[in-house]
């Protein structure tokens, strides 16, 4: 594989526009509605459009939400063989509702036992064996081993983060920033990561962590922060209906990563990810809508097995492809 997106996978139930958020005991009604799933899924599937071999790394539970992301990493040549299979429900499910030019979230995560193992001490197996050229990873707390195994051995990075995840512990999130080959916030992400009053302020700091930063600007297209100032890179924007934003940085971060195994510079790369994450923005869902009637033959075996299955099992691709 030429590139792995670690993380968790959401399954998406995606409203299109509505004129506000329902009140206490209204109901209010969408014309476009989409499911869809997302999370680690959507830069490794927005990789994978560029031609690049693709893997993910994710528990996939015995839920439709991990037959609806198999059945679409099998349309898409996404890589299963990194995950691994559960059994137990493990797909996050959201809800996204767009308004207001912007969208809010419902989201409900499974539980995980406290006899199972960490995820992320299997992404360090998975990384030492795969040794894939780049891997996508949100920064958060404990990733730091994570980061120095993956520059210790090659592996080239490309961190990304959220306000969840600056608000939880934006200390570790600046950690990690040092140990990445590109990072890319978003422009209200980096301002609340650098407490900078002003854009100008927050590039003035990126400037000195020592990792290239590329800050998307939404219709704005992006900015490259390094040693010799601010670029914009405003070329691969599209004007698009906007139907929803989900999904569209990590879809700006997937192409690039894709572009980037390819030989092409970063400030091309960047322009292919202002192209994708346009696309994005047009579409319902981070992925797009996907087609769940039937599912497909992607994993009924190792889900048919599952209540046979007392720990966790790789997805090796007998299992992923019969």
């Amino acid at each position: 594989m030429d590139m792995i997106s670690f993380g968790s996978v959401f399954l998406e139930l995606v409203f299109g526009h509505v004129p506000a958020l329902p009140r206490p005991g209204q109901e209010i009604f969408a014309e476009e509605f989409a499911i869809s799933c997302g999370g680690a899924v959507t830069s490794a599937t927005a990789a994978a459009r560029t031609g690049v071999r693709a893997g993910l790394c994710t528990r996939l539970g015995d839920d439709i939400g991990g037959r609806v992301v198999a059945e679409h990493c099998e349309r898409e040549g996404v890589d299963l063989s990194p995950s691994v299979r559960v059994p137990r429900p493990a797909t996050g499910i959201t809800m996204v509702l767009n308004y207001d030019g912007d969208r809010s979230f419902v989201t409900h995560l499974p539980s995980v036992p406290d006899d199972e193992p960490p995820e992320r001490g299997r992404w360090l197996d998975v990384l030492r064996s795969s040794r894939p050229a780049w891997i996508y990873v949100h920064a958060g707390i404990g990733l730091t081993d994570f980061l120095t195994a993956a520059r210790d051995q090659g592996t080239r990075v490309l961190l990304d983060v959220s306000l969840n995840e600056i608000g939880q512990a934006a200390p570790a999130v600046l950690d990690c920033i040092p140990l990445a080959d590109v990072f890319t916030p978003n422009r209200s992400e980096l301002l609340q990561l650098t407490g900078a009053r002003s854009l100008d302020d927050a590039l003035a700091t990126a400037a000195t962590w020592g990792t290239p930063v590329v800050v998307k600007m939404g219709a704005d297209g992006a900015l490259i922060t390094g040693p010799d100032g601010v670029a914009k890179v405003g070329d691969g924007v599209a004007q698009v209906d906007v139907a929803d934003l989900t999904g569209a940085g990590d879809s700006f971060a997937g192409a690039m990563i894709g572009n980037l195994l390819q030989g092409a510079p970063l400030a091309e790369a960047v322009i292919a990810a202002n192209k994708a994450g346009s696309a994005a923005a047009g579409r319902l869902g981070a992925v797009g809508p996907v087609h769940v009637e039937g599912l497909s033959t992607v994993i009924p075996a190792a889900i048919a097995a599952l209540s046979q299955v007392t720990t966790m099992q790789p997805l090796t691709t007998g299992e992923i492809n019969a």
